[in-house]
């Protein structure tokens, strides 16, 4: 009963291994790709490998190849086998492509990281060069309206200069007018003096 069961095993084990998709002895470089977590670098290990132990005598030994680890292991176990006839599912073709496009997917998203950071620094760049600006206006406008506060303080005093000068001069005036009305008075009455002495000088001559 024993034996029936082992030899039950063993014939699962061997339909397995017969409908695993890539033979690890015999699958080409393409091939190997085409298993997931397998890049050009692994399957030229894995070649390496068997052409140096003479070929894989079990699944597990995979993991002695350089690169590939547990995880790497376990994602391709269902996928390979030792013996038996390499059939790719999907086709070797496709698997680059989709590779190539999550190359390219992977650039993509690379060059448009790049851009939103260049953006954010041509944004930021331009924050400050907007606040220089902000900050030369305001500098400039600061100089115009002390220079216009300087030009008005300047134009005021001229005007309490001509201001001064005008009231001195008018205050001259009235001085001289004062004088001139006085010395008229005097004059007046000087002559009016005169006019009465003669007056009388001839009254008195007339008299005689």
């Amino acid at each position: 009963m024993k034996k029936i069961i082992l030899a039950l095993f063993a014939s699962i084990a061997f339909s397995l291994n017969a409908f695993a998709a890539i033979n690890l002895n015999t699958a080409t470089q393409a091939e190997l790709e085409s298993l997931d977590g397998i890049g050009p670098v692994k399957a030229a290990a894995i070649i390496d490998y068997r052409k140096k132990n003479g070929g894989f005598k079990s699944v597990d030994e995979l993991e002695k190849v350089d690169g590939v680890g547990p995880v790497t292991l376990q994602a391709v176990r269902k996928d390979v086998a030792i013996s038996g006839k390499t059939t790719v599912t999907a086709p070797v073709a496709d698997k680059k492509e989709a590779k190539t496009e999550k190359k390219a997917e992977k650039a993509d998203k690379k060059e448009l990281k790049e851009e939103k950071k260049s953006d954010k620094k041509d944004t930021k760049a331009d924050k400050i060069e907007m606040k220089e600006e902000k900050a030369a206006k305001t500098e400039k406008a600061e100089k115009v309206e002390k220079k216009e506060d300087k030009k008005a303080a300047k134009d005021s005093k001229e005007a309490d200069k001509e201001a001064a000068k005008k009231a001195k001069a008018e205050e001259k005036a009235a001085k001289k007018a004062d004088k001139d009305s006085a010395k008229k008075a005097k004059d007046d009455a000087k002559a009016k003096s005169d006019a009465k002495a003669k007056s009388n000088a001839k009254t008195e001559s007339e008299k005689k």
